[in-house]
């Protein structure tokens, strides 16, 4: 009997743990890396941030359904998901519990035997950690701070309780803001970030812009943030909705790939991110619901071209999952929780897609890689603009439109290179065999989006027998009308 109920826990040990996602942690801390450019390990194993906007977790999702969710982004690629951690003051979850209850007095908002709401985010925390997820912890959203609902003083207090309470935790990284403009407010933002890092100098830090905004207009020379962020936004070329003061040129509202330049011009050099593109299943420009949504073609186009032009990673976004609509739940901008409830978005196929991208940055050698335009003859605008980035032996250029497109082999070395598409909604490759060094032209089919791949063909990052790229397990190197 011993004997059977030992091999019984044995062969469940051993199903958990095929079962098990890899920790990134294990590679020790996240820190920029030594170029400024990208996020890294402190072993020196890179990091390619693939986020999910799971915005309302903390306060929408009881804890099988918190598990459900996790488990899913998990397989799916997602290793890092942003949450909301206060969305209300006070925010109640799933089961009633209520954040401050007693105000801002931190110390009285949990107390022993009580599975409050500090305690399910916990658990939210440790089943993300399980899963090999971080949690992006916006800690207030940025209109309750607007609004006067939490001073410099209580972000300080506030950002004590949060250092304590998660410094040891493997699997945080602070987000300070929430879709608000850094000018407001500022000084209750640098509180609540220097408190946190007071107590947690463990984990890295950034700010959540309003949209159309870099996180680095405002707080470049702050010791508190680690890398930038910004808000691409969910406008599509065109929609000026009538701001006063726009913070971008007319016409350039899907131009995700322009924020990744503008932030090179601030010192010191930090990584930067997109987190928060268009969303699938959205509507284009969010306030009309007579407008298209914004769908698989549209989030990959935004997550590719920020990418390509040097971006750490990328964030998706969904309309139904960011804030867990399910019947009886209705959600803002026009998601409906009974047509399309959030366990059911998580199959949507712009979500399913966005591991391909991860899969293919990670197959590369990673921290020398730089977004070079150079590389692509005969450039469009808007749509047919195509987005290159290389390295010193491979070369990647995204191609929305599918137009005939020229790029020059010579900018990476080999004097023959081999050359591959990969089409991004499934990661499938063709090769296309090798050439000789220069000007190589290529014609896709027209409106459809693919991606060139071309190597040094003494290299063999990618083999002309892939049928698709690489699992990314093992990297290649180490070292209102404004939102």
């Amino acid at each position: 009997m011993k004997a059977k109920a030992l091999f019984l826990f044995i062969l469940i040990a051993a199903a958990l743990n095929c079962g098990a996602a890899e920790k990134p942690w294990k590679h020790g801390d996240l820190r920029a890396s030594d170029n400024g450019m990208y996020l890294q390990h402190v072993d020196g194993t890179p990091f390619f941030w693939l986020g999910d906007t799971g915005w309302l977790l903390p306060q929408r999702l009881d804890r099988d359904e918190a598990q459900h969710y996790l488990e899913h982004s998990a397989r799916e690629g997602f290793n890092v998901v942003q949450v909301q951690v206060l969305n209300g003051v006070p925010s109640f979850n799933r089961y009633g519990a209520m954040s401050n209850p007693y105000g801002w007095n931190m110390n009285a908002a949990s107390r022993p035997g009580y599975y409050g709401y500090w305690e399910h985010l916990d658990h939210i925390i440790d089943t993300a950690e399980r899963n090999g997820i971080y949690i992006g912890m916006v800690c207030i959203w940025g209109g309750l701070v607007k609004g006067g609902l939490m001073s410099e003083e209580e972000a300080a207090v506030y950002g004590k309780f949060l250092g304590e309470r998660y410094r040891d935790r493997k699997n945080i990284i602070w987000i300070i803001g929430g879709d608000i403009q850094g000018d407001v407010k500022t000084p209750v933002w640098d509180a609540l970030a220097r408190a946190i890092k007071a107590y947690d100098s463990n984990h890295i830090m950034t700010f959540h812009p309003r949209g159309r905004t870099v996180s680095a207009r405002w707080f470049a020379d702050r010791d508190w943030i680690d890398f930038h962020m910004f808000q691409s936004g969910h406008r599509r070329y065109g929609q000026r909705m009538g701001n006063k003061d726009y913070p971008i040129p007319d016409d350039t509202e899907e131009d995700s790939w322009m924020y990744v330049d503008s932030v090179r011009k601030y010192k010191p050099l930090r990584p930067v991110l997109d987190g928060e593109p268009s969303y699938e299943n959205i509507p284009q420009g969010l306030h009309f619901a007579d407008e298209p949504l914004w769908n698989d073609r549209d989030v990959r186009r935004y997550a590719y071209w920020s990418v390509f032009r040097g971006a750490c990673g990328h964030t998706y976004g969904n309309n139904n999952i960011m804030q867990f609509v399910r019947p009886g739940i209705p959600g803002a901008y026009f998601a409906d929780g009974v047509n399309k409830p959030w366990y059911i978005a998580l199959d949507d196929p712009g979500r399913l897609q966005m591991k391909h991208l991860k899969h293919l940055m990670l197959a590369f050698p990673y921290f020398d890689r730089v977004g070079d335009q150079s590389v692509v003859l005969d450039n469009g605008e808007k749509y047919d603009r195509i987005i290159a980035t290389r390295g010193s032996d491979y070369l990647l250029a995204y191609n929305y439109m599918g137009r005939p497109m020229r790029v020059d082999l010579g900018k990476i070395s080999g004097k023959e290179k081999k050359v591959w598409t990969m089409d991004p909604a499934d990661g499938s490759l063709r090769y296309l065999g090798k050439t000789k060094d220069g000007i190589y032209s290529h014609t896709p089919l027209p409106g459809k989006d693919i991606v060139l791949i071309a190597i040094d063909s003494e290299k063999d990052f990618l083999t002309p027998d892939m049928k698709s790229i690489p699992t990314a397990s093992t990297p290649k190197s180490k070292t209102d009308l404004n939102e």
